[in-house]
C-alpha cells in the first residue's frame, strides 16, 4: 500500500475526528458539573446551519465561525434554563431540542436559500488551510498536515486548555464537587446552579465549533441533519476517554478513523453497511470499555 495513501487516509481521519471531538468535550464539562447533556446533536447541527448562513451572507468565514459558536451557545442557554433551572428532564429535553433544531435547520434552509435537502453555492468561502511554514516543504509531513483549517488545529488547543482548567484550577475542581456531590459543595459556599449553567452554555459553544468546523472545514455546504450523530458518538468518546480532555483526544481520533474508513469503502460495499460504520464501533467500543471497567471493579 502506498504511503502518501496512507497519510491522507490520517490526514482525514484528524479532519474527520475535530467535530467529534468538540462534542466529546462538551459532553465532558457538562458531565463534570453533574449534568447528563443529550441536545449536543441539536447544538452542532445548529453551528452547521449558522455557519453556512453568516458564510453566504458575509462572505467571512471569521463572522461565520463566531456566529455559529453564539448559536450554539444560545441553545446551550435554551437547555440549562430548561433542564438545570427548572429540573426539567433531561432525556425529554435533549430529545425535544435535537427534533426542535433538526425541523427548524430544515425549514430555515427553504426560507432563507429556497431549497430543500442541501445548500451549496460557488460563493460560499472555505475556511483556509494552514501552512505550516517548515512541514509544508517536507513531503510526506505535508500530506499528513495539509488540508487541515485552523478550527482544526484549535480543536486539540481547546483540549489543552481544558485539561489544564479541569484538572489544574480552583475552579475546575468546584466544578468537580459539584458533579461528584452538590450539597456538598453548595456548603462550602459554591453556587452549583451557576457552575452547571455555564457548564451547559459551554459546551453549547463548543458544540457550535464543532459544528461549523463540519459544514465549513470540510466541504463547504450544508445538508439536513449532516452532524448524523456526531454528537452521540462524541458523548460515546467522553465516556471512554472517562472525561479526561486527553484521553478523550485519543478517542475521539479512534471514532474519526471509524468515520474515514467508511467513506473510503463506500465504492466497495453498499452505503447502508457503510453508513453504519461509526455506530457499529461506538457499540463495540462501549462494551469493551465496560467489560474491562467491570474487571477493573471486581479486582478492586
Amino acid at each position: 500500500m502506498d504511503l502518501n495513501f496512507i497519510l491522507t487516509v490520517v490526514n482525514s481521519a484528524l479532519r474527520s475526528t475535530t467535530p467529534i471531538m468538540m462534542a466529546a468535550l462538551a459532553s465532558a464539562i457538562c458531565t463534570r458539573a453533574g449534568v447528563f447533556n443529550v441536545a449536543l446533536e441539536g447544538q452542532m447541527l445548529i453551528g452547521s446551519f449558522v455557519g453556512i448562513a453568516v458564510n453566504w451572507l458575509t462572505h467571512s468565514t471569521v463572522l461565520a465561525v463566531l456566529a455559529a459558536v453564539v448559536a450554539g451557545g444560545l441553545v446551550g442557554v435554551l437547555v440549562a434554563v430548561l433542564q438545570v433551572r427548572f429540573n426539567a428532564a433531561d432525556i425529554v429535553i435533549g430529545t425535544s431540542v435535537n427534533l426542535l433544531v433538526g425541523a427548524l435547520t430544515s425549514i430555515l434552509l427553504f426560507v432563507i436559500f429556497g431549497v430543500k435537502g442541501s445548500f451549496k453555492n460557488p460563493a460560499l468561502i472555505p475556511l483556509h488551510k494552514v501552512k505550516l511554514p517548515v512541514i509544508s516543504q517536507i513531503p510526506y509531513l505535508s500530506t499528513l498536515f495539509g488540508n487541515l483549517s485552523l478550527l482544526d488545529y484549535l480543536a486539540y488547543g481547546i483540549a489543552v486548555v481544558m485539561f489544564i482548567y479541569l484538572f489544574k484550577t480552583v475552579s475546575g475542581y468546584h466544578m468537580l464537587s459539584v458533579g461528584v456531590k452538590r450539597e456538598a459543595a453548595e456548603s462550602m459556599g459554591i453556587s452549583a446552579l451557576r457552575l452547571r449553567i455555564i457548564s451547559v452554555i459551554v459546551s453549547g459553544c463548543l458544540c457550535g465549533f464543532g459544528g461549523v468546523a463540519l459544514s465549513m472545514g470540510q466541504v463547504t455546504l450544508f445538508t439536513e441533519n449532516m452532524t448524523a450523530g456526531r454528537g452521540f458518538i462524541g458523548m460515546a468518546a467522553c465516556n471512554l476517554g472517562q472525561n479526561n480532555p486527553v484521553l478523550i483526544v485519543i478517542a475521539s481520533m479512534f471514532f474519526g478513523f471509524c468515520d474515514t474508513f467508511a467513506s473510503i469503502m463506500q465504492n466497495r460495499i453498499p452505503a447502508q453497511l457503510t453508513q453504519s460504520v461509526p455506530y457499529i464501533s461506538t457499540i463495540l467500543a462501549l462494551i469493551v470499555f465496560s467489560r474491562k471497567r467491570q474487571k477493573r471493579t471486581v479486582k478492586q
